[in-house]
């Protein structure tokens, strides 16, 4: 496990430099990331750079045998650039230029800006892309946060029109695909569509699906821009950028494809208050943990989806809060001993690295009231006191970040999905996320690894694999969800998958489309459930049962008529029933076997004793291993290895059974032990 930190030089008086290097060094920090935020003292004016500040920093911690993470500043254009080219500003969805003055102001569409970012890369590529003391670039900073995924200027108008043309070659193909006959929406012409923004009502959600997979696309491609330029210039340098856990906006697994490794931005106690609200569901018992320690289910969602990104690679935390912040709710204090527990938990779930956000509390800006491993006035902060607590950890960390992540469940998650849903949930609540967290934190409280991975995953790694929702019925998804069966895994698909193409039209086909072949049957019917309403269920797996909420489908299992010459049919096999209710006698859980496999098709969305019930029995037929028996909450367990790791995020001690041994866990403390098989 290697220590790092977020540091600014420009912000404090070059005298300063060599006294924080040194205390870098005393402390046990590995890695210094500099430069994200630096264009406009990298380069004042137009053409005039000035690097000798950044030389002398550089230096000064190379001195101190410190390795660096350099960043590309092209989240922060100076202002002498959105002056001279205004039209690199975005441009929001109410058709408003956005101005300088903050952070991520530019369109990656724009031709003066990707000029400009050509040449500052190239700068910084030429004069440090082979300074022995750098181990990697980050690639911008934080892509499409601040609501800046999504551009609607002229630029992007224009290039949305060609991506169209692109996919679709003929006028008539999008009109077919979008169904744009609905409201007399038909185009004659590719420069008659327009980005979808200030309509009158809701725009068409194929047009916007288009939208949104063309604006990640851009991001996608703003980033190879820079890849290029430095696979070149800096070819031995490791390339990455920092991702933001459940980030919705951006498909992810697009961004991840071309860099080397990936890390994402951790901050436990603000995602506790903001992003847990993405998860949990207004309804849900919320589980209580030390108010300092934030969610570890949210933390850990965030940790497992990027460790699906490249699941055989490890990943990194690049920036790791280490006191309070200043964005959330409340920006809770943070006491000792919680700066460790979140970077044992990040070493858990598979990170080799967490740098730490930041050095030194800043004086002035947008962050003043954000902690830092120092005080403002440079005194050691909570987080410093436990970096220097965790040198006796450090022997045992390098040890366990060098051995596997072993899950062998995955969950499957496409931003697809994500958006297609977003944009018609149908029911108030019903969010992509938050469904796939039903079933994660289910697998945590079960003490299970998982992996979430990307549609196109090899899912040859794994026992068992659930698709909560495959909205747009993807055929290559199908096909691997069959040989992945028919090879001996089982596949848990959930509520209404199939339910629309590609192209987010519904499907003409009986659902779940054409998922039926897989599951033996089919919905006759499906209802969204209001509060308070819901349908009994009876099962024939031990302690499945009580309602049906939120959503429920009524499944018919019915032979099918194979699509695939030589396919032997089997009709799907009523595991759970409805009792109550409009769909009384059919059934809510189906199985079916595929090869040596089997299929289970879900119809109706779990709460949280459902789902841990359901993925129990599903665990034990297939032979995943549970690392421990975990209290309700507030104990969560990981494997790296043959170490099996117990974390405890609340204020009281907990115990959990590991082979038939009680292990006690101390408060906000961490159990590692090595098992003997």
């Amino acid at each position: 496990m290697k220590f790092g930190v977020c540091y600014y030089p420009e912000h404090w008086p070059q005298a300063r430099w060599a006294t924080d290097a040194k205390m870098m060094r005393e402390a046990g920090i590995d890695i210094v990331r500099i430069g994200e935020f630096a264009w406009a003292k990298m380069e004042p004016e137009e053409g005039e750079f000035t690097w000798e500040w950044l030389d002398t920093a550089i230096e000064t911690l190379a001195g101190e045998n410190l390795q660096i993470v350099l960043g590309t500043p092209t989240a922060t254009p100076p202002v002498w650039l959105c002056k001279a080219y205004p039209d690199i500003l975005p441009v929001d969805s109410q058709g408003r230029r956005r101005h300088f003055g903050s952070r991520r102001h530019y369109c990656a569409n724009s031709p003066a800006y990707q000029t400009h970012t050509r040449r500052i890369v190239t700068a910084m590529g030429k004069r440090y892309g082979q300074h022995p003391a750098l181990v990697g670039w980050q690639i911008d900073n934080e892509f499409g946060c601040h609501d800046t995924a999504r551009c609607y200027c002229n630029y992007c108008a224009a290039d949305f029109r060609k991506w169209l043309e692109n996919k679709y070659v003929m006028i008539d193909a999008l009109n077919e695909a979008w169904g744009t006959i609905f409201w007399s929406q038909t185009y004659s012409h590719w420069d008659e569509i327009d980005p979808p923004y200030l309509t009158v009502t809701e725009p068409n959600a194929s047009h916007v699906l288009d939208f949104y997979r063309f604006s990640s696309d851009s991001v996608v491609a703003y980033q190879r821009l820079q890849i290029d330029l430095l696979r070149e210039l800096s070819p031995d340098k490791p390339l990455t950028t920092n991702f933001m856990g459940n980030f919705p906006d951006l498909n992810y697994h697009d961004l991840a494809r071309p860099l080397d490794f990936i890390t994402w931005d951790s901050y436990p106690t603000g995602y506790a208050e903001v992003q847990a609200q993405m998860l949990y569901s207004p309804t849900d018992h919320r589980p209580t943990f030390a108010y300092d320690a934030g969610d570890p289910y949210v933390t850990g969602f965030c940790h497992d989806l990027t460790r699906g990104l490249k699941p055989d690679k490890p990943f990194w935390i690049m920036e790791q809060q280490c006191g309070n912040i200043n964005w959330s709710h409340y920006n809770t204090g943070v006491r000792p001993g919680t700066t460790r527990l979140w970077t044992w938990h990040a070493l858990a779930s598979g990170a080799e690295a967490a740098v730490y956000f930041s050095w030194r509390s800043t004086l002035f800006g947008q962050e003043q009231h954000h902690g830092a491993l120092l005080h403002h006035d440079a005194s050691p902060a909570v987080g410093y006191e436990d970096l220097q607590a965790m040198k006796a950890d450090r022997a045992l960390m390098a040890e366990l970040s060098a051995l596997p992540v072993k899950a062998h469940v995955a969950i499957i998650g496409d931003y697809n999905d994500l958006w297609a849903i977003q944009l018609q949930p149908h029911r108030l609540n019903f969010g992509y996320h938050r469904h796939l967290f039903v079933f994660y934190r289910a697998l945590q409280r079960l003490g299970i690894s998982v992996s979430i991975v990307g549609p196109d995953a090899d899912l040859s790694l794994y026992k068992l694999v659930i698709a909560p929702t495959v909205f747009l019925s993807d055929e290559r998804l199908i096909a691997s969800l069959t040989a992945f069966a028919e090879r001996g895994g089982d596949v848990l698909i959930g509520v209404r998958s199939g339910f629309k193409t590609l192209s987010n039209r519904v499907t003409d086909q009986p659902l779940p489309g054409p998922f039926r072949e897989l599951i033996g049957g089919m919905v006759a019917d499906w209802h969204s459930l209001p509060p308070g309403v819901g349908y009994d269920i009876q099962s024939t797996i031990p302690g499945l049962g009580g309602q049906a909420t939120v959503w429920a489908e009524a499944l018919l299992p019915t032979p099918i008529t194979p699509q695939r010459e030589g396919t032997i049919m089997t009709t799907g096999v009523r595991v759970a029933h409805y009792t109550s209710g409009p769909f009384a006698s059919y059934a809510a859980l189906m199985e079916k076997r595929a090869g040596i496999g089997r299929v289970f098709y879900l119809g109706w969305y779990p709460d949280d004793d459902q789902a841990e019930t359901l993925l129990a029995y599903l665990a034990h037929q297939v032979g995943v291993p549970r690392l421990a028996e975990l209290p309700a909450s507030g104990l969560i367990a990981a494997a790296r290895g043959p170490y099996t790791l117990l974390l405890n995020f609340t204020d009281e001690p907990l115990t959990a059974t590991v082979d038939g041994q009680l292990i006690p866990v101390g408060p906000r403390d961490v159990r590692i032990f090595k098992r003997l098989t």
